[in-house]
């Protein structure tokens, strides 16, 4: 960076201003798409709190009546069908309390927006009307240029990050993250298990760092380099499971 600036000095203040607007130009937008991806992230998680909707109290119609162990504002999360590995019956879902037998969503990569909120809108969803247009592009948007094959970061027979480095894990960690989640993990004292203990389900655990909490102020680290939080992930498996 220091040699950028040093290139641009000898340029009149006009050509100075010309230049760093440009050079700033294409990152805003890298970032706004970054940003609407995590959105997207985040309401594929728990869409009526980012929005800060009231709860569905009904089951969704679509949840399949041999799933008896959800029901209500549960069943209309995207992830408790689709999975947080994206694959649905076909990933972590194809047992235990969320199997319901549906297919994920990885079929939907590269689609176009419009179609997939053509979906979103249809019979079986039944999220019309629920959000706004905008919320609707978001979430297109994730399911489309968003998702992250989880399998070349997690070991799925073990539930465990592969690849990490958790003593990268623990600089990233104490970082970013120790302020609000404390060094331990523990915090804050309304999250109900320990992060150490949320490395039971490391998909999920992924998809929150790389979008963030719905309704917190958690950053997403969604821009950076996804092995930053594969290394994040290999340090939490290192932190104490009870408060």
């Amino acid at each position: 960076m220091k040699i950028h600036f040093q290139k641009v000095a000898i340029f009149s203040s006009v050509s100075l201003g010309l230049v760093l607007g440009l050079a700033s130009f294409a990152p805003v937008q890298a970032e706004d798409m970054q940003g609407s991806l995590a959105r997207g992230g985040k309401l594929y998680d728990k869409w009526f709190a980012v929005i800060k909707a009231e709860k569905p109290k009904d089951t969704h119609p679509a949840w399949p009546a041999s799933n008896t162990k959800k029901k209500g504002d549960t069943t209309w999360r995207c992830k408790s069908c689709h999975g947080w590995d994206y694959q649905g019956s076909g990933g972590a879902y194809a047992s235990g309390s969320y199997k319901t037998g549906i297919k994920g969503i990885g079929g939907m990569a590269g689609t176009d927006t419009a179609a997939i909120v053509k979906v979103l809108n249809d019979g079986t969803h039944k999220l019309a009307g629920k959000m706004d247009d905008q919320d609707f592009e978001d979430l297109a948007l994730f399911v489309s240029k968003g998702q992250i094959d989880m399998s070349k970061y997690i070991d799925s027979a073990a539930k465990a990050p592969k690849g990490g480095d958790a003593a990268k894990g623990a600089s990233y960690f104490n970082t970013m993250c120790a302020q609000c989640h404390g060094k331990d993990g523990s915090l804050p004292k309304d999250m109900k298990k320990t992060l150490g203990k949320q490395m039971g389900n490391p998909w999920e655990v992924m998809h929150k760092i790389q979008n963030g909490q719905p309704a917190e102020q958690m950053p997403a680290l969604r821009a950076l380099d996804p092995q930053i939080t594969v290394d994040i992930l290999a340090h939490l498996a290192t932190l104490p499971k009870e408060k």
